[in-house]
């Protein structure tokens, strides 16, 4: 389990996150969604001990992430948004680094490549940067790490590639992991994660699971606009909305539409939210 504490981080002068506080479970594929800037690419190295704290606490599994010990190390892994390709091929690369990982599973990561249409023998360097991203992807699932961190992994990805991540990375999850995925391209990861956490400048705005975010708003179609939206989505056959749910009624998620919303009426989503966001807080103090 990952436990974050009335934690602060700032780049010299400039304020990114001020007194979070998160729990992120085994079992689970997080969303970690924000508007760019906001910290979500700082969060994920916080998390594996890239980056220091100014105050408060990041506990992983009881381990302090900043001493990067070697059985801290082995069960995670970050890939950033910003790939440094080596200079080998993706075969030589993954059998380079899967001795410092004790699952590492050599077969799963020629399984991963050959459904991602990945050639392992060639170079990085001659690869599109597409394939050099997935040939990354299967590397990092085959290690099969405990937490697996990953930033915008489905930038320079097409649709059918966008396609296969969603199932390879719904088919990695186990009970015993948990993965974070930040990104700001919501549409690509609708259907993979959950539970969802917002981020705004310095604050987390929400985090709650589809079954809470059901409960507490409601989704839909209409051909008029709804003045009392929290967000009105204009299409070509009328307007999808979200509102607060009164009717006691379940809706489908729309994850495009949460995240409007929750850029343009903030202090109401977390007004919706509060009470659940005071359990995260008080689920990590005990």
């Amino acid at each position: 389990m990952i436990k974050i504490q009335e934690l602060d981080f700032k780049y010299k002068s400039n304020r990114v996150l001020s007194n979070i506080n998160l729990c992120f479970e085994k079992g689970n594929i997080y969303g970690l969604l924000g508007e760019n800037g906001v910290g979500k690419t700082t969060l994920l190295k916080l998390i594996c001990g890239l980056q220091k704290p100014e105050r408060g606490t990041c506990d992983v599994d009881g381990n302090n992430p900043c001493d990067r010990k070697p059985d801290f190390l082995e069960k995670i892994y970050f890939l950033p948004d910003e790939i440094v390709t080596p200079d080998t091929t993706p075969d030589r690369y993954i059998r380079s680094i899967g001795v410092f990982y004790p699952h590492f599973d050599l077969e799963v990561f020629n399984k991963l490549a050959d459904e991602m249409e990945v050639e392992t023998k060639r170079k990085f360097s001659t690869l599109s940067y597409g394939q050099q991203k997935k040939a990354l992807i299967a590397s990092v699932l085959s290690l099969q790490t405990e937490y697996l961190l990953l930033d915008e992994p489905t930038n320079g990805l097409d649709i059918p590639s966008k396609t296969l991540f969603r199932k390879v990375i719904s088919q990695y999850c186990t009970d015993k992991s948990t993965i974070i995925i930040s990104t700001h391209q919501v549409r690509d990861v609708e259907n993979l994660i959950d539970p969802i956490v917002i981020l705004d400048h310095n604050e987390v705005l929400l985090m709650a699971d589809f079954a809470t975010i059901s409960q507490k708003l409601y989704f839909d179609f209409s051909k008029q606009e709804i003045d009392n939206a929290l967000f009105c989505d204009k299409i070509p056959s009328g307007f999808s909305y979200v509102v607060p749910n009164t009717f006691n009624i379940e809706s489908n998620v729309n994850l495009e539409l949460l995240f409007n919303a929750a850029m343009k009426k903030k202090e109401t989503i977390k007004q919706i939210f509060n009470n659940d966001n005071n359990k995260i807080n008080q689920q990590n103090h005990e």
